[in-house]
């Protein structure tokens, strides 16, 4: 388990864990996205409710979008993180490429079933197809960390923690017809704390993402709800502005 002081080290600098995981996956240019900037590929940054960093296309109109559609979902592990964790481990307990690969896959899995759930739930429609009223979402999650992976191996021991894992939630909006740069998001989380030691193994893992997975689509159904009602968005817009109050 993790140390305070790095937990609080990682909390101070949620920005540039963001910004550096997101160039990660977007293969973003270093003197583009390390740097701190108000704008970024055209678009202005916003002081956002519910995630770490936002930025919208100043103009841009999501009210005429009335259904959405989704590309794959891309899951990134943070960087060394199976790495440390061999170096702490027994051999036979050590993570396989085949134990990464499973474990991407079974991330994405319970990503794409989250949000189709709860956006489902919210009265939106997905579709597979473009069009002009169709909004397209690239969504991301980067900088995975599973505490206490489980490779699921004869006589491994048990490992107890009070939380999963964490990660970094990268969603891009286009319009679906154009391709057109309309808004960029970035929020960093923990998994629930269940306030007490639990055993920790595959199943609880992916109760627990899942659980962190469905927060994110009800902030983004948030978000993209005040973004409709709020549009067309000022054409003048200020870096740091708040939308609404």
């Amino acid at each position: 388990m993790r140390t305070k002081d790095s937990k609080q080290d990682e909390t101070m600098n949620k920005l540039i864990t963001g910004v550096l995981a997101a160039m990660l996956y977007l293969a973003v240019p270093l003197s583009q996205a390390a740097e701190d900037k108000p704008t970024w590929d055209g678009l202005t940054e916003i002081k956002p409710k519910r995630m770490d960093v936002a930025y919208v296309l100043p103009g841009a109109d999501f009210s005429k979008y009335s259904k959405l559609m989704f590309d794959p979902v891309e899951v990134a592990f943070k960087n060394d993180w199976a790495e440390n964790y061999n170096r702490n481990t027994t051999l036979s307990q050590r993570l396989t490429p085949e134990h990464i690969e499973k474990t991407a896959q079974a991330a994405k899995d319970a990503f794409t079933e989250a949000f189709a759930e709860e956006y489902k739930k919210a009265g939106l429609q997905i579709v597979t197809e473009s069009g002009p009223d169709v909004l397209r979402i690239r969504p991301g999650v980067v900088d995975l960390y599973i505490i206490a992976p489980d490779t699921m191996t004869a006589g491994r021991s048990r490992t107890y923690t009070m939380e999963s894992g964490e990660a970094t939630l990268f969603l891009e909006a286009r319009d679906s017809t154009t391709g057109a740069l309309l808004g960029r998001a970035l929020d960093r989380r923990e998994t629930r704390n269940t306030g007490r030691v639990q055993i920790s193994n595959s199943v609880t893992n992916l109760s627990d993402f899942k659980a962190l997975f469905r927060q994110w689509a009800g902030i983004s159904i948030k978000g993209f709800k005040e973004l409709q009602e709020l549009s067309p968005i000022p054409a003048d817009l200020k870096p740091g502005q708040k939308l609404q109050d």
